[in-house]
């Protein structure tokens, strides 16, 4: 009979004794510095009465032994004994207080026996993070003082006394900073420079840290830069301006202000040009100029120079004496403009004209009057005599007989100045108007 021991004896040991080995990729875990973590084990089992055994070690960016257990026996490293505790119900390690030194890969060994005489053994590596949080920062300047525009640069650093991980964003006037030619960053965005410092560089800047726990602001830091001059104007509220050339009422007191965006402020000389010659007439930033003064149109320059940016520029203005409106007419004011105030005045002149004429044709105060005066019933039936307007015939009559005719001949008191003779004359006068309202005859007596 041949011997069966040699295949059959391996299927039994291998039936009796199973090994089983899980290498598993690094899992991550974050932790908070000055907190608690727990390091889990991620392989299933039953931990029974036959055994279970292993060790926690550290193995990146050192190695150190932190505990080891078989059974219900835990050993700790003495330089991890007040921090660290072992789990013997499911093996996980728990740290008491994370800290900057515990960052870095674990690795947990462990061997399971189960009842059926088998061994399991399991291999796990977890990568901790301690992310501790982040101070406020601190901004520092190079050069601390205020820069020349277009000739010096600016550094800016924002550091941190506590804090990993930390992402850096630069703000300036609370806006963030875009990165351009003259804006460049460092590759961990912590350093800002400013090459050739320019007047719209001027502002508060200020550095924004953050990570996975939190996040500070730092103080602003003031960038003053020195400028100018730039916008040059001659201005003043007593003149009338067309252009460069401003006129004045005579006998007024003119003050003249030479404006100018510069940093620091300009120091400004106030010039009389002539054709031949030139004269300063007055240094400071007004200038005051009496009218009477002047008998003819006169030229003058103001001149701005910034004593720092040793930079100038000048405008150049006329002067003249004539009378003007004092009155302003701006429409944001309220008041009218000329144009509207030529075709107000245009309009009332053309409807007063209308007016007077109709006035003139149609008589209607006496058009009302007799209209009034009249009877009701005459006014509803309207009789026609031959002599609508009684007003007409009022006055004297004589009746004048005249030898050697048998009919009176009527006639009024002024045609009797041209006979030849008026004594064989015989007149009687009567008051041929009969029907006359009192009221009129009253007021005509009167």
């Amino acid at each position: 009979m041949e011997p069966t021991g040699g295949p059959v004896a391996l299927l039994l040991c291998a039936s009796v004794v199973l090994l089983s080995a899980v290498n598993s990729a690094p899992g991550e875990i974050r932790g908070t510095y000055g907190f608690p973590l727990t390091l889990p084990v991620r392989a299933r089992f039953q931990a029974r009465e036959t055994g279970i055994g292993g060790s926690w070690s550290k193995v990146e960016p050192d190695h150190s032994h932190l505990a080891s257990f078989e059974n219900k026996t835990v050993i700790v490293n003495r330089l991890f004994e007040r921090n660290v505790r072992l789990n013997l119900i499911d093996a996980s390690l728990y740290i008491h207080r994370l800290e900057e030194a515990y960052e870095g890969n674990y690795k947990l060994e462990l061997y399971v026996d189960h009842d059926n005489g088998t061994m399991q053994h399991v291999t796990e590596i977890v990568r901790v993070l301690v992310d501790v949080p982040v101070s406020t920062p601190v901004v520092e300047k190079s050069p601390p003082y205020a820069v020349l525009e277009d000739e010096e640069s600016v550094t800016l650093v924002c550091s941190v006394a506590r804090g990993n991980r930390v992402e850096y964003q630069w703000l300036k006037d609370n806006r963030p900073i875009v990165a351009s030619t003259r804006h460049e960053f460092s590759s961990a965005q912590d350093i800002l420079n400013i090459s050739h410092v320019k007047k719209g560089d001027m502002g508060q800047y200020s550095c924004l840290v953050k990570n996975f726990v939190n996040e500070n602001q730092s103080q602003p830091v003031n960038l003053t830069v020195f400028y100018g001059p730039y916008n040059l104007a001659v201005r003043t509220d007593q003149a009338l301006q067309t252009g460069d050339v401003f006129m004045v009422n005579p006998g007024e007191q003119v003050f003249f202000d030479c404006m100018a965006d510069s940093n620091p402020p300009n120091s400004c000389v106030w010039i009389s040009v002539t054709s031949n010659d030139t004269e300063v007439v007055m240094t400071g930033q007004r200038f005051e100029v009496m009218s009477p003064q002047l008998a003819q149109a006169k030229e003058y320059v103001c001149r701005a120079f910034n004593n720092v940016t040793r930079k100038q520029d000048e405008a150049q203005f006329t002067l003249v004496v004539g009378y003007r409106e004092k009155e302003k007419y701006t429409q944001e004011g309220g008041f009218m403009s000329p144009l509207a105030a030529v075709t107000l005045c245009s309009v009332l002149i053309i409807f007063g004209m209308t007016f007077v004429l109709w006035r003139r044709s149609c008589h209607p105060r006496r058009v009302i009057r007799t209209i009034s005066k009249r009877p009701i019933s005459e006014q509803r039936h309207p009789r026609r005599s031959g002599h609508e307007d009684a007003s007409e015939d009022f006055g004297i009559y004589e009746f004048v007989a005249v030898p050697g005719r048998m009919e009176a001949t009527q006639s009024s008191s002024r045609s009797l100045v041209c006979l030849d003779s008026t004594q064989d004359l015989h007149t009687t006068i009567y008051d041929v108007i009969r029907r006359i309202p009192e009221t009129p005859t009253l007021s005509l007596l009167k």
